[in-house]
């Protein structure tokens, strides 16, 4: 039994902090929050002067995604070095849980369940599955081969798997499963670092759309999309799709008909911002579409949050060192204000990731995944985006980063 006491503690419901906080972790779970401060045995660390949270969850993560530029001339041995690396990173930043959008095999993710490596609990895609010629499709337009030799390694790293027609797409979904997916990805418009498309273009029929669907659901499951434009966001709820990513365009229309279906919206400003100041990922011929990037999706999330629409967090952070993934509160913050930004980040994740029953807040019997940061959240919410302010990470009940002075 641990017990943390002294801190101020922010659970992740959206209630205003506890000041003074008892919270008891009994193995993995949570067994005692509140602010009577009297210990019964077992170990105690004195927290005082720091905020206590839920372990965070960046719901669009590509920690696999470390093929860029030249990195098709690296051994397989670096690239897999890079996406553990990527893992530890991501933990250290005090993110326990990622939904992997592409990029990474779901092998990863019994590889940190079973501590061979330090990381995030792994939600896994599979491959982002899109249309041939479509977001996702690195093939070069006038050459027979893919851009990268690693893009898709089975058992490390898979990125775009084109796929088409509603045959093709149930196999590759069905495929997905088998190498440990726990959700779909489609890619049903196109995006930035597309080669053959436009952002406003729109990708997948809904017969299409619909075949994943059914895949996901026959699972328990469900299909997220990648989608910049509100007809791909259409269509997606036509064909059953619940989860929307980026959302760049989203306009007033579109918004209220994913509210009145219930449907979630996880922007991505992290890596909008990041491209802005330094294009270097982006392909030249793409490069004018970033101006649109971030003034578009900080748009969308003040329309989702007007029309009541559930919004997640997400940093879509792709390449080696990956750095960062707490600004994406920081700038969510600036735009809903601070503790709706947390909450996005963890209860509202944990339940897009359909783990609300054991994710994304400190309350008694929930997995005990909490932080301890150096400062406070609330009024600088932007301390998130440096890994250093966080000084303890605490993961399924066990400290697997204690900084404390």
């Amino acid at each position: 039994m641990l017990s943390l006491r002294g801190a101020t503690l922010i659970d992740g419901t959206g209630r205003d902090p506890l000041l003074d906080a008892l919270v008891t972790i009994d193995g993995d779970r949570f067994s005692r929050v509140g602010t009577d401060l009297a210990q019964s045995g077992g170990g105690s660390l004195d927290l005082t002067g720091l905020t206590l949270m839920p372990g965070l969850i960046d719901a669009h993560a590509h920690h696999g995604i470390v093929a860029v530029g030249d990195a098709d001339r690296s051994p397989l041995a670096v690239i897999a070095a890079q996406i553990m690396d990527n893992l530890a990173r991501s933990v250290d930043a005090g993110f326990t849980t990622s939904r992997e959008m592409g990029g990474l095999d779901g092998g990863f993710a019994h590889a940190v369940a079973a501590g061979l490596t330090p990381g995030p609990q792994l939600f896994p895609s599979g491959p982002l599955l899109c249309t041939t010629a479509g977001h996702g499709d690195l093939s070069p337009s006038f050459l027979p081969h893919p851009a990268h030799s690693h893009d898709l390694i089975p058992g490390l790293t898979q990125s775009g798997k084109p796929v088409d027609g509603p045959d093709a797409v149930r196999r590759a979904a069905r495929e997905a499963f088998r190498h440990g997916a726990t959700q779909l990805k489609l890619c049903i418009s196109g995006g930035v670092v597309s080669l053959s498309d436009r952002m406003e273009d729109v990708q997948f029929s809904i017969e299409e759309m619909r075949a994943a669907v059914e895949e996901a659901t026959a699972r328990h499951t469900y299909v997220a999309a990648h989608a910049h434009n509100n007809e791909a966001i259409r269509r997606g709820l036509e064909a059953g799709i619940v989860s929307f990513e980026h959302g760049t365009f989203l306009d007033d229309e579109t918004a209220a008909l994913m509210a009145a279906a219930g449907a979630v919206l996880v922007p991505t400003l992290t890596i909008a911002r990041q491209w802005a100041a330094d294009a270097s990922a982006v392909p030249p011929e793409s490069r004018d579409r970033l101006a649109l990037l971030e003034s578009g999706m900080s748009n969308a999330v003040r329309l989702a949050k007007t029309h009541g629409i559930t919004m997640g967090s997400g940093s879509d952070l792709i390449g080696p060192a990956q750095q960062g993934r707490g600004t994406e509160i920081g700038m969510k913050a600036d735009l809903i204000g601070a503790m709706d930004a947390i909450v996005s980040a963890t209860a509202t994740n944990a339940k897009i990731l359909r783990r609300d029953h054991d994710l994304g807040t400190v309350q008694v019997g929930k997995l005990a995944d909490l932080i301890a940061v150096d400062g406070d959240p609330i009024s600088d919410p932007w301390l998130l985006a440096d890994p250093e302010r966080v000084v303890l990470v605490i993961q399924g009940g066990r400290i697997v980063k204690n900084h404390l002075r």
